[in-house]
């Protein structure tokens, strides 16, 4: 059968084996026909608790929470609905956004405009989040197991807290959203890495679609709930970026019913593992380096069998890429094995260690062959990773008999093994 890859921008279609393959790839579910009105409904009609409008008094002042420029939340649209439903009760003076950067770079004043639109910026403050500046943080307790919490210190002042965000599945924390919008989006850099140290990351809980029993995840929900939310807001959105469902209320019970959708959408049961599987990380930009590819091995791995291949099939345009510590980390030790020996221990991790430390599991476990334009043999060796130029071919070398998954659009959506 023939197949089409999301590759590059361009796509690439290989031939694999009929009768023994089997192709997971995403529903298209539409979007709403009107957005504003489905978000209205989650703010009237939340899955738990009193409507937005009731937990808001004249005088108080507010904090909305949202994603950052790394992330396709809808914002303008779901801060207008916010508004709509606060007229006539929150005073724009008393109101401030803050962008849930968690430990990325500040959005530009231009990024910031496409984000919430030309109104927003003009009449409502906006701050971004800097979980390096001491100054701007709270430190609320321990909470967890045991995470130092500091939050951005204007979010904790706020009178009422209400986080919007979108959700799908996480290659660690199990699902997006929710939580997420307090810690890490809000969090100082201690709180950070302390959810995301080596223990936690590596725990085999901490992966897609597992919420209850991650210990990543366990510890966002227990800091979100400890720390208080008023009201919370997501969406599911389809691939154009639509909105498919809004959902609103309590932010715990909003978000189990948020999760339990979007797994209906985002995820696949299989009955057994494979001996290869073949992925992408859904295309140009999300397949332009090495580093974001890490997350269409993570889908493939959930379901290819102990010893068995992941071929992933990334551009990389860009490379590994050279800014930031990625290459630096991966390329330090002689063996992925090596490699998770070396972070776990260490007692904290930088960022682009979270990404090496889920990629040196995944390597420890299956053989990761990859298919790229930009990276050479020799590059992808320094990575403990193989190439291969022809797909179909390195299927073929298992046998007539290995059995073969494909995700055409890598993480789009997550298999797994039923019970």
């Amino acid at each position: 059968m023939r197949v089409q890859l999301a590759y590059g921008s361009d796509g690439l279609a290989v031939d694999l084996p009929d009768g023994r393959t089997t192709v997971i790839a995403p529903t298209h579910p539409p979007g709403v026909g009107d957005e504003r009105a489905a978000l209205r409904q989650a703010l009237r009609h939340p899955q738990a608790g009193p409507p937005l409008r009731e937990r808001v008094r004249p005088g108080q002042t507010v904090a909305i929470s949202a994603c950052d420029g790394t992330r396709p939340q809808p914002r303008q649209v779901m801060v207008e609905a916010i508004l709509d439903e606060l007229d006539g009760v929150l005073a724009r003076e008393d109101l401030v956004i803050l962008v849930a950067t968690g430990t990325h770079r500040a959005n530009t004043a231009a990024e910031l405009r496409a984000m919430f639109g030309d109104w927003i910026v003009d009449n409502v403050r906006i701050v971004n989040h800097d979980a390096r500046d001491a100054g701007s943080l709270r430190f609320l307790g321990r909470f967890g197991n045991d995470v130092p919490v500091w939050l951005n210190r204007e979010w904790v002042d706020a009178d009422v807290r209400i986080t919007t965000g979108f959700v799908e599945p996480h290659f660690f924390a199990g699902f997006s959203g929710g939580p997420k919008l307090v810690a890490p989006g809000l969090a100082g850099l201690d709180t950070v890495l302390t959810l995301h140290d080596a223990a936690r990351i590596g725990d085999a809980r901490a992966t897609w679609g597992i919420t209850e029993g991650n210990p990543v995840h366990d510890d966002v929900r227990a800091i979100a709930a400890g720390t208080g939310v008023h009201f919370a807001l997501d969406v599911i959105l389809n691939r154009q970026q639509r909105i498919v469902a809004a959902f609103g209320g309590d932010l715990l019970a909003m978000h189990a019913a948020a999760i339990e959708a979007a797994r209906t959408i985002a995820m696949r049961p299989v009955p057994a593992p494979f001996d290869v599987v073949v992925t992408t990380n859904a295309g140009f930009p999300l397949d332009q380096n090495l580093y974001q590819s890490v997350k269409g091995m993570s889908a493939a791995a959930t379901v290819v069998k102990p010893g068995g291949t992941i071929i992933c099939a990334a551009e990389c345009r860009d490379g590994f890429p050279d800014h930031g510590s990625y290459r630096e980390v991966l390329t330090s030790q002689p063996s992925p094995a090596a490699l998770l020996e070396a972070i776990r221990a260490r007692p904290r991790t930088v960022p682009d260690q979270w990404q090496v430390q889920v990629q040196a599991r995944i390597q420890s476990a299956a053989r990761v062959v990859m298919h790229t334009s930009y990276l050479s043999d020799a590059q992808l060796r320094e990575a403990h990773l193989e190439q291969t130029a022809d797909i179909a071919d390195c299927v073929a070398r298992h046998g007539s008999h290995a059995t073969v998954c494909v995700l055409p659009e890598g993480p789009q959506t997550i298999p797994y093994l039923s019970p």
